[in-house]
């Protein structure tokens, strides 16, 4: 077959990101079980070298040819800077705040247990062997793979339960806030787990700028228009990302962070609520795809299947083990229990992030990435077949 140009190999790329996963949504009536969103991860993982790769190797190699590749990793750079820029303007610390003692308990208990549990899970696959990066210490390793267990996805789990018609209650509202706090953790760790002690100066020049600009920045907004808000943070969003990519962190820790000290209600909810739906259907295709890019099955598949089910049920059996401690205290019904757990397990996207962040800086390996992969789309199915029913029994009749 003929070499065609990049452009044309880029636009065939294109065309199968977001025609494949569309059509086996709606030709398979997916919605109830495995959402879009899942299904886009899915077909990344298919369309990458593990599957697609390893079966049809010259039509992959055809068209996912380096340059390819490229432009579209530059598309998924900035597809997820926008969306976890959103993410952490979306936390509500304000409210956190107001209920200290139950938000605190609630989400301190539920992240406690599955990163308890997710460590020792780490700890058997350090020993197993093939599973740590090669510039990782074993403490990040299994802290990493502790936290990775521990991870909700705040933007899917806004976009879940508003499908389930909860996001406005007042149970909706309070998961939100136990993701919200736990989200901040996560991503505190991380930058932990992620310091390079040869980078260490440059992190601590790093995060001593950020908190005089984010001072500045934060009293530059309140004095601005909506409109230029939005450009200005923009750009506040880039210049952040760089200086934490330069500092050795992650260009994504960086994004979250120019998000998190912005208060939501210095934009219009509704734009930012489009803004987030519209990165999703026209951008973060295009990151699922690069994410399945990255999978491998160097350790053969059940190898990587074994590791992706003890992680499941370690985030499964901590994330209900510690909600239940937290509802047990205070004195939540078993109900409400079962559906902030489930709720609180979704993964999804934010799981995806961590783990390439892990993976781009050595922590992990590409088999112990497709493992965490798979763990993190198991979890974001099994939340709506789980929380559905009982919300349906727990309905008022007619």
């Amino acid at each position: 077959m003929p070499a065609l140009p990049t452009t044309e190999l880029y636009l065939i790329a294109m065309a199968i990101i977001f025609a494949l996963p569309y059509a086996v949504w709606r030709l398979a009536r997916t919605e109830y079980w495995a959402p879009l969103v899942v299904v886009q991860i899915v077909t990344g993982i298919v369309l990458g070298p593990g599957l697609l790769g390893a079966a049809f190797p010259e039509f992959y190699g055809f068209v996912f040819t380096p340059q390819v590749v490229g432009a579209l990793n530059g598309v998924a750079w900035w597809a997820v800077m926008l969306f976890v820029w959103i993410a952490g303007i979306e936390l509500d610390l304000r409210q956190a705040w107001q209920r200290r003692r139950e938000t605190g308990l609630a989400a301190g208990l539920a992240m406690a247990g599955p990163v308890a549990l997710g460590c020792g899970a780490g700890v058997l696959l350090l020993v197993w062997g093939g599973w740590i990066g090669a510039r990782a210490q074993p403490w990040q390793f299994v802290l990493g793979v502790g936290m990775a267990c521990a991870v909700t996805a705040l933007p899917i789990l806004v976009l879940l339960m508003e499908k389930l018609g909860i996001l406005r209650q007042e149970l909706g509202q309070r998961i939100l806030r136990y993701a919200s706090l736990d989200d901040i953790a996560i991503w505190a760790v991380l930058a932990v787990v992620l310091m390079d002690w040869q980078r260490v100066g440059r992190q601590v020049v790093f995060l001593a700028a950020f908190a005089l600009a984010a001072w500045a920045m934060r009293r530059l907004m309140q004095r601005l228009p909506e409109r230029d808000r939005w450009y200005v943070s923009l750009v506040w969003l880039v210049v952040v990302s760089l200086g934490a990519d330069w500092c050795g962190l992650h260009f994504m820790v960086g994004a979250f962070l120019a998000g998190a000290v912005m208060d939501g209600h210095w934009f219009n909810q509704q734009k930012m609520d489009l803004l987030r739906d519209h990165v999703l259907l026209v951008l973060m295709p295009v990151f699922f795809l690069s994410t399945g890019l990255r999978t491998s099955w160097d350790l053969g598949g059940p190898a990587v299947f074994v590791a992706a089910g003890l992680l499941l049920a370690a985030a499964i059996a901590g994330k209900f083990g510690g909600v239940w401690l937290a509802g047990r205290a205070l004195g939540w019904s078993r109900h409400d229990i079962a559906l902030a757990a489930w709720l609180l397990q979704t993964k999804g996207l934010i799981e995806i992030i961590f783990a390439s962040i892990l993976l781009d800086k050595g922590v992990i390996t590409s088999a112990m990435f497709t493992a965490l992969l798979l763990m993190a789309v198991a979890s974001t199915m099994l939340t709506v077949p789980m929380v559905a029913p009982r919300l349906a029994r727990s309905a008022p009749s007619p």
